[in-house]
């Protein structure tokens, strides 16, 4: 089945799909243990990649080259791509969408932003006339083969939320997200806006959504889940207590304990299947 086929299916099945935000290929290969399915996340892309916050500064290669290789590495697995407002142009956003399809992304989301961009879970967004982005969002739609295509609002008032909802639903986008949703009730006035159309909806640790499981949100029909942030945020943590700690041991590595502690072998172990996955006759070695 085309990985658009497959996400699309997906999504229409009973629950609630989640897709886990990953930013590098290392938090790919440990997240692939746990979910089917990968959302990269412009926030954690930008923060990875560049080092810098997520309001604009992605370059459109440098997404399409990280899909790639994600998808080289996981040929099974869902992946949905944070395209931002298809980088400014509906040019450039069209080739992007070409090119992400070409490498096998499953789906994208496109904003209706304003430059400069925000977190969608920050203060100070705008967003571009309606009209504006509708248009921008058709060409996309007219120009993608089988991907699936998120249609995002970032609106903020009240009535423009559920008027934008509104809009978007009633195009052939897939999938709508209205980001930074304040509370479970937005959640059922947007439900109730578009109708049929598949909702998704999206969590990051410290953001204005509630905190919702699985169960909670296929309750409230949201077909779908994005979870932004959860490794980079676990990688931060675990790095600064890592070093923490070294640094108060003067240097001296912590104490190795065999099925507790990653190790070198682990590690290697984990890389060996990304290969495996594509050549499983090859023999797997493990060096040190």
């Amino acid at each position: 089945m085309p990985y658009g086929s497959a996400l699309r299916h997906r999504i229409h099945a009973p629950g609630t799909t989640p897709l886990v935000g990953i930013y590098d290929m290392y938090s790919a290969s440990v997240a692939a243990r746990h979910y089917d399915g990968f959302f990269v996340s412009g926030f954690g892309f930008a923060a990875s990649h560049y080092g810098l916050p997520d309001i604009g500064f992605i370059a459109w290669p440098d997404m399409i080259g990280f899909a790639g290789r994600l998808r080289h590495a996981f040929p099974s697995h869902h992946l949905l791509v944070d395209i931002d407002d298809g980088y400014v142009d509906s040019e450039v956003a069209c080739h992007v969408v070409r090119e992400l399809e070409r490498i096998g992304a499953s789906g994208v989301i496109l904003e209706d932003q304003k430059r400069p961009r925000r977190c969608g879970h920050a203060d100070g967004k705008t967003v571009l006339p309606l009209d504006e982005y509708l248009e921008k969002l058709n060409l996309v739609l007219e120009n993608r083969g089988d991907l699936v295509v998120v249609a995002r609002t970032d609106a903020t008032e009240d009535e423009d939320i559920l008027r934008r909802a509104r809009a978007l639903a009633e195009t052939d986008a897939d999938v709508v997200l209205v980001d930074g949703v304040r509370d479970v009730e937005w959640i059922r006035r947007i439900r109730k806006v578009i109708d049929g159309k598949p909702l998704l909806f999206n969590q990051i640790a410290g953001g204005t959504s509630p905190r919702l499981s699985l169960t909670e949100l296929t309750e409230l029909e949201c077909q779908a889940a994005i979870y932004s942030t959860p490794c980079l945020f676990a990688a931060h943590s675990a790095i600064d207590a890592a070093l923490g700690e070294l640094k108060e041991a003067d240097g001296r590595l912590p104490e190795f304990v065999p099925g507790v502690s990653v190790g070198v072998r682990a590690a290697t172990e984990l890389l060996e299947g990304n290969i495996s996955r594509h050549h499983p006759s090859r023999p797997r070695r493990v060096g040190g």
